[in-house]
């Protein structure tokens, strides 16, 4: 397509609409007033529509496909809302069977769709960057021409150019055009218009680069994308959660085993109604029970050895820490965030072996069993020998009523033991089964006979638990710098508006022409400055003079 080349002599790319230097009409239109979005030249998208780039360009470049790609998150976004996303389900929970459980049918449609992972989906991100694409060429297609076009414009513009501007003025009423131009010249400046001047003509303009503000816009959201999508790469983004009970040591997920955290003690305190007067009230309506604070005091702990296979992990304590709500130990780009706790879980178990018959004393066999990580086997000195066949963390019964557990956290702990007693062979014999749970202790034997011995609960120990939030996040200054760009831009593109005023001598004739991208009354307001200390009067706006010729034409047809 062969470019354009105007009487002025500049040379314009094929499709352009008004000369980018003297802004001579180059196609016909039959409209009185010039079309002015994007000055007039030619974008990509409505100029080359042959190959499949070009077909690709067009389709991302139009703001309606990006309005619908908006659409399209959004109602994405909703949808994993509806139930809790894998990342918000209790911790330990399958989301097989959690979702099914707790939601029904609903929720087990929900999690085959894949909506339980949603924002980490290949088509949500897919979307995300369609969005991305689509910004990245509807500003490419238009700032491009824009600034090609603001660049190369000249003072003195062809006479068809001025005649189709909104505001415009055709006047031999003025004495000494020169000297009213001089004075124009000065309010102009006044009003803080930069002036450039040629063959004695004048364009005053002010508030170009408001111009820009939607693309700094474009800018800013698409650096905020991109943001948002590094957090799918691995080491941008961590969001993990781990339980810590008192007195033990749990690696911190997302640091390769490199960081420990030790729960020393968890701290939750409570509003005294006569110690805090001012809180008697809400401590009333709350029921007589307020959290004063919520806190865990921990040791950090990094691993000194590289943790060859068979030597035991050495860890180095690198700093104590009080984690409280909104005040989180961080360490080398890691925050640990106080989120939840569970007061008196269950920790140990203490069991007694009795004997049913008299001629045997076993008042001395005691063993503890640890619920969140037992032994196997427990043997004792005179020779007897207890073994867990079955644990079940969290006892219940599935479908086919069949013993198994809802998750590993010893809530409702039941214990299948195994008794051998010295005179047994275990690789033989089978011992004496018994299932010991809370308030539960049933003989399993498969022949029914009566048990020689029996296993008592005699008592249990238990643990505060402390539930941390494990946070990583390096695309924060992405999206800190997206932000901000974008409310540069808007600021930018809302505040301040591009003027323009054309002052031109044709003939013993003055031409006087106004164009604002937008806020036209603020341009009115500086053509009636200058009316009122000039002999220029106010260029008439021809959308009114039209609305008023076809009102005119109206009444006469009555």
């Amino acid at each position: 397509m062969d470019k354009v080349k105007c009487e002025c002599g500049h040379v314009n790319p094929y499709g352009t609409y008004l000369c980018e230097s003297c802004g001579k009409p180059l196609i016909e239109d039959t409209n009185k007033l010039a079309n002015m979005r994007y000055e007039g030249v030619a974008r990509r998208s409505q100029t080359y529509q042959r190959t499949v780039v070009d077909k690709i360009w067009n389709f991302f470049s139009s703001v309606k496909v990006g309005i619908w790609i908006i659409v399209a998150i959004l109602l994405a976004s909703s949808l994993g809302t509806i139930f809790p996303q894998e990342i918000y389900i209790p911790p330990g929970e399958n989301p097989t069977v959690y979702y099914e459980q707790e939601y029904g049918i609903l929720g087990k449609l929900y999690y085959q769709l894949g909506f339980h992972n949603l924002y980490r989906s290949w088509w949500y991100i897919l979307l995300i960057a369609s969005l991305g694409i689509s910004l990245v060429i509807c500003s490419l297609d238009r700032v491009v021409p824009l600034y090609r076009a603001l660049k190369t414009q000249r003072v003195t513009r062809h006479e068809g150019f001025l005649k189709r501007q909104r505001l415009f003025l055709e006047t031999k009423k003025i004495t000494d055009i020169s000297e009213e131009l001089t004075k124009a010249e000065k309010l102009l400046k006044e009003r803080r218009y930069k002036i450039r001047k040629e063959n004695g003509n004048i364009l005053a303009e002010k508030g170009r680069f408001s111009r820009w503000g939607p693309y700094v816009n474009h800018i800013g959201l698409i650096i905020f994308l991109i943001g948002g999508m590094l957090r799918f790469f691995p080491g941008m983004y961590l969001d993990e959660y781990i339980w810590v009970r008192e007195g033990e040591e749990e690696v911190i997920n997302g640091t390769d085993g490199e960081y420990f955290l030790r729960n020393n003690e968890f701290i939750m305190e409570l509003y005294d109604e006569e110690e805090e007067e001012h809180y008697a009230e809400a401590i009333e309506r709350a029921g007589g029970v307020i959290v004063r604070n919520y806190q865990t005091n921990a040791t950090l702990l990094k691993r000194t050895n590289e943790g060859t296979v068979g030597s035991e992990t050495e860890l180095q304590e690198v700093k104590q820490s009080e984690i409280r709500v909104n005040q989180p130990l961080t360490f080398d780009g890691f925050s640990l965030y106080q989120v939840d706790y569970k007061l008196n879980e269950l920790s140990t178990f203490t069991f007694r072996l009795e004997s049913e018959t008299a001629d045997e004393d076993l008042s001395d066999m005691e063993f503890k069993v640890d619920l969140n990580d037992p032994q196997n086997v427990y043997e004792f000195d005179n020779g007897y020998r207890i073994e867990i066949r079955e644990y079940f963390p969290n006892f219940t019964f599935n479908e086919d009523r069949e013993p198994t557990t809802i998750n590993r956290i010893p809530d409702n702990p039941a214990i299948v033991f195994e008794v051998f007693t010295p005179d047994m062979d275990p690789e033989e014999e089978t011992g004496e089964l018994s299932l010991i749970g809370i308030q539960m202790n049933e003989h399993l034997n498969p022949d029914g006979d009566a048990h020689d011995h029996t296993i008592r609960f005699t008592d249990a120990e238990m643990v505060d638990v402390t539930g941390l939030t494990v946070r990583k996040d390096n695309t924060l200054p992405f999206i800190i710098v997206g932000g901000i760009i974008f409310m540069i831009g808007l600021v930018q593109g809302s505040y301040w508006f591009h003027r323009r005023i054309w002052l031109q001598e044709r003939d013993g004739t003055l031409l006087v022409a106004g164009h604002a991208n937008k806020n036209w009354h603020g341009l009115k307001k500086d053509f009636l400055y200058l009316s009122e200390h000039t002999e220029i009067d106010i260029p008439i706006d021809q959308t009114e003079a039209k609305t008023s010729e076809q009102s005119d034409s109206q009444k006469g047809g009555e």
